[in-house]
């Protein structure tokens, strides 16, 4: 089969398929013929040689994929020709991932699915919307009618959060640094966006004076204070990603976090999206009542290069997207 396969750290011009091994079904694992797959930024960084230590060379890359089932192990819970998505669970990191014609996929990393709406849709939820429903659900707790600020909403998973958070009934304040991008926000679903200088607070409590019910951040722990503050006395926030490069605070205390506001954080897997949920939220696509948030769509392997680099540029709102043709 061809791949994507690194042996060591290359540029995005440099992602070129290869011929591999097509991978066997073994006991916990089912091959998946992948038909779309979404391009991440964790995948950016494993291509320049910065992932953890559990990414070791030879590697093919792809945290999350879209397709069906062509070999199912004896013990899978799958059956042949069902429509899957994967995500997580080591995929392009420990084990090889989605970047190919076919994958050897966890029983534990993959979500059955029922659609007949195109692989380029499907293909961009899987991780995306595992992380948003993940810290929407898990996190905070979300209920209808609360309001939500997305601290880093421009962000395919925050673009994200702001079309299930509006699909769930909440109201949608999100926040970009780039004037640029908040007409999408607003096609989107967020009812107010606001432009992040760093100190969104005061801007949150001009509008609603006493702040948000809850708040997701995705900036880091440079943002987090300042997002506590635009929260309710009693509000939440949840932790999920550092966009802005911060992920640890130095010589943290407890006492940082302002009394009577929760604080939680987010870093789930595919077990925390339940089928009937990827299934709705698929249904709500295709009834027009949700966004998917795709950038541009992608055909074919050799096509990789481009949407990494495009995906580096920060350029472009939304997913990027690779669709294998038949």
């Amino acid at each position: 089969m061809q791949a994507i396969q690194l042996t060591k750290p290359v540029t995005a011009a440099e992602l070129k398929p290869v011929t591999v091994a097509t991978p066997v079904a073994k006991p916990g694992y089912d091959v998946v013929q992948v038909k779309a797959f979404g391009v991440n930024e964790s995948e950016v960084t494993s291509r320049k040689g910065e992932s953890d230590a559990d990414f070791q060379y030879p590697r093919i890359l792809g945290i999350e994929g879209v397709g069906f089932i062509t070999q199912a192990a004896p013990d899978s819970p799958f059956k042949v020709g069902q429509k899957v998505a994967m995500m997580m669970g080591g995929l392009g990191r420990a084990i090889d991932g989605s970047y190919a014609e076919f994958c050897l996929a966890p029983h534990t990393a993959m979500i059955p699915l029922t659609t007949d709406l195109g692989w380029e849709t499907v293909g961009a939820l899987p991780e995306m919307l595992q992380t948003s429903y993940g810290s929407l659900h898990r996190g905070l707790d979300l209920q209808p009618g609360e309001t939500l600020l997305i601290r880093g909403g421009s962000s395919t998973v925050g673009l994200m959060a702001i079309a299930l958070g509006k699909m769930l009934g909440a109201k949608v304040i999100a926040t970009t640094r780039s004037q640029g991008k908040v007409e999408r926000m607003e096609e989107l679903g967020a009812e107010k966006v606001l432009i992040d200088d760093g100190d969104i607070a005061d801007q949150v409590h001009a509008f609603l004076p006493a702040g948000v019910d809850k708040a997701l951040e995705l900036v880091g722990t440079t943002a987090l204070m300042d997002t506590f503050a635009a929260v309710k006395a009693d509000g939440r926030v949840c932790f999920t990603g550092g966009l802005g490069g911060g992920w640890e605070i130095e010589h943290f205390s407890p006492f940082m976090i302002p009394s009577g506001k929760l604080f939680t954080s987010y870093a789930g897997e595919a077990k925390d999206l339940p089928a009937q949920v990827f299934d709705q939220v698929l249904a709500a696509a295709a009834a027009k009542k949700l966004i998917v948030p795709i950038a541009k769509v992608y055909h074919g392997l050799d096509q990789v290069g481009a949407a990494q680099a495009n995906l580096e540029s920060g350029k472009f709102v939304g997913k990027h997207v690779v669709v294998l043709d038949d």
